[in-house]
């Protein structure tokens, strides 16, 4: 590996790197549409603050190799957590298959693991601790978090619900025990990687929604990404301020409003599996919560 004396500033290496990884259509999960905003933000930042800390050792991002990267995120096994570390791991991969060509497509760098403790306990939330949070807010965030908690709902999520005649759902299968139990009103939200899915919210909720139409969609931006908000309800960053901040006050202690997600598939579990099998209620709750995969919702039921 070739040391440098003096590197490029980290910001310089990290956009020569993405728009690299843009071209060659690296970032694409499916060739045929353009990378999540999400996902770019996500390997950009990773790949900042790699280029920081490795510029201290007069290295930048195209000197690391494979055995350079691993020591690298051995390095970091006290500071970060599993989760980070992991992902972490995925960006240098894309950057050692697409740009160095030092890993061949399918090679793998192998897993580090954290010295951090996991986070203790759960991180759902019960009803009475959600009503509690909510009342401790402002109305509209307060209605937020109703919202967020009864659909399951992520936090960039709120900003883009819609009618199903306004915005159709994707075609995406769908088992008939979806929503069963749930009587109400449907919308459409906009997930993770652009996916369109319903969701289904109370009737009373879907009222105070409704109340809350804006005439014609407004341009919000959250963490860099523009939503077409057609309800003036708060979402993204400024309800999870939100949030957290009415947690600690009215509870003393936060878990963050995915924690309300979390909640979502324990009770959809528990609601499912009176008349389910197990694995087709976490099918089902899978593909409510919009990631289509059961063993991710596996994660939210710890």
């Amino acid at each position: 590996m070739r040391l440098r004396r003096q590197t490029r500033p980290a910001e310089r290496q990290t956009d020569s790197v993405i728009a690299e990884l843009l071209r060659v259509r690296a970032l694409r999960r499916n060739p045929n549409r353009p990378p999540s905003l999400r996902t770019v933000d996500s390997h950009s930042c990773n790949l900042l603050q790699i280029a920081r800390h490795i510029a201290e050792l007069g290295i930048e991002l195209r000197d690391l190799d494979p055995e350079s990267s691993t020591a690298y995120l051995e390095s970091r096994v006290d500071d970060l957590g599993q989760k980070m570390l992991d992902s972490y791991r995925r960006t240098l991969q894309i950057l050692h298959v697409h740009i160095t060509g030092r890993l061949a497509p399918g090679e793998r760098l192998p897993r580090v693991r954290s010295n951090k403790p996991p986070r203790s306990g759960g991180r759902a939330y019960t009803p009475v601790q959600v009503r509690l949070v909510a009342a401790a807010q402002k109305a509209r965030n307060g209605l937020a978090t109703l919202i967020a908690y009864a659909a399951g709902l992520r936090a960039h999520e709120l900003l883009t619900l819609a009618r199903p005649d306004d915005r159709p759902p994707d075609r995406r299968p769908a088992l008939d025990s979806k929503f069963r139990g749930r009587p109400g009103r449907d919308y459409t939200v906009v997930g993770k990687g652009g996916l369109v899915r319903l969701v289904r919210l109370p009737e009373d909720l879907a009222e105070r929604l409704e109340a809350l139409r804006r005439d014609a969609p407004a341009r919000i931006t959250d963490r860099g990404i523009h939503y077409a908000s057609r309800y003036d309800l708060p979402g993204g960053v400024n309800w999870s301020a939100s949030f957290s901040g009415a947690s600690k006050r009215a509870l003393g202690w936060t878990r963050g409003g995915h924690g309300l997600r979390h909640s979502y598939a324990q009770e959809r579990m528990r609601e499912l599996q009176r008349t389910l099998l197990r694995a087709v209620a976490l099918e089902t709750v899978s593909q409510e919560l919009g990631h289509f995969r059961p063993e991710i919702t596996e994660t939210y039921l710890r």
